[in-house]
């Protein structure tokens, strides 16, 4: 795609360690890779769609709005740790949590391109028709499903200061890859919440085939947690 070579650097911790509208930007054409343990290959996205949400009281958007539960403890952890949460009773969405510990604040990885591991992508993309390389990772939902990730992922921290080199299993990392030109970066309002909904925390990499497409909310009758850390849930 003509965007130069990738650095395999990985990002400190103290980069997670801002408020998540500085880190949501920042993050675009940064490199996240999964490791499992269980023998296969390593599936390393290029993010190029995110969406910030802040802490309690702050974002109505935010899960961490009311305060802390056993359900979105993770993000009152420390900054770098991956939120996982299940929506519709159908999905996983990968979230980098933001500021020091006590905060609430994290990134919504909405999309990206599939860079390494394209094939062990696709297996776990596949329901029997093929899939596009640029639809691997589009959208929060395939994202996770790319890299593989589950439930048990949630708390995986995804910083690796101070760690031996070479890719051990079970591991996250954010990798500084090659981030995107400021030029090129937009913002607008998130996807599919129905509160905040003109906040313009959405950002992405304009012209790049991977980013979702937009979709405001629509009402509809539920029971699961909406389509992002937005959407506080009803219980």
């Amino acid at each position: 795609m003509g965007r130069g070579e990738l650095s395999s650097a990985a990002l400190p911790r103290s980069f997670f360690d801002r408020p998540s509208w500085e880190v949501a930007p920042d993050l675009l054409g940064r490199v996240l890779v999964l490791v499992h343990g269980s023998g296969e290959s390593a599936v390393a996205v290029r993010l190029t769609e995110v969406e910030a949400y802040g802490g309690p009281g702050e974002d109505p958007a935010a899960h961490t709005y009311r305060g802390r539960t056993p359900r979105n403890a993770v993000m009152f952890g420390p900054p770098g740790h991956i939120y996982v949460y299940f929506t519709y009773g159908m999905h996983f969405c990968a979230n980098l949590v933001c500021l020091p510990e006590g905060f609430g604040a994290a990134v919504l990885l909405r999309a990206g391109e599939v860079v390494e591991g394209v094939a062990e992508a696709r297996a776990r993309r596949s329901s029997g028709k093929p899939v596009a390389d640029r639809d691997l990772a589009r959208g929060p939902a395939r994202l996770a499903v790319a890299l593989g990730l589950l439930r048990e992922h949630n708390g995986l921290d995804a910083v690796r200061e101070g760690s031996p080199s070479g890719r051990p299993h079970q591991s996250a990392t954010v990798l500084h890859g090659l981030p995107a030109d400021p030029s090129a970066i937009r913002s607008g309002p998130r996807t599919g919440v129905s509160t905040a909904k003109d906040t313009p925390w959405r950002f992405w990499i304009d012209g790049d085939p991977t980013v979702s497409p937009y979709r405001a909310h629509v009402p509809r009758r539920r029971s699961a947690a909406a389509t992002s850390v937005g959407e506080v849930p009803s219980s």
